[in-house]
């Protein structure tokens, strides 16, 4: 079984920086895919981002992309989402999420992941 506690959420003005973090922990934690998601009130679980442990290689939807950045500290067990230049629109709840790996699973879609965060609000004000 994997775990995930997100930290790193809060009230930021437009224009600023966060940084989110998810620790994992478990046996197999290492061998998911780790996905960013975000769910803002009233709307669908939306697609941030990607990165896998074994390489750190990344993927972004297309609205965050050149301003939002994932990478992973193995020794930490711990992933980031590093948001900068950040706008009030992408308010929301963010998590974090393991997918067991497989080549013919989507990692865009939320409904094929495994595990998830507990979340983190994230808050940006004009």
């Amino acid at each position: 079984q994997v775990q995930l506690v997100e930290s790193g959420g809060g009230l930021v003005q437009a224009g600023g920086s966060l940084r989110l973090s998810c620790f994992a922990s478990g046996r197999t934690f290492s061998t998911l895919i780790m996905g960013w998601f975000r769910q803002a009130p009233g709307k669908e679980r939306e697609f941030v981002g990607t990165v896998t442990w074994n390489n750190g290689r990344t993927a972004y939807a297309d609205s965050v992309k050149g301003r939002f950045t994932s990478y992973r500290d193995f020794a930490k067990k711990t992933v980031y989402l590093q948001m900068n230049n950040l706008k009030p629109a992408v308010t929301a709840v963010y998590y974090c999420a393991g997918q067991r790996q497989n080549p013919n699973k989507s990692t865009m879609r939320s409904d094929l992941y495994d595990y998830w965060g507990q979340g983190t609000q994230v808050t940006v004000s004009s």
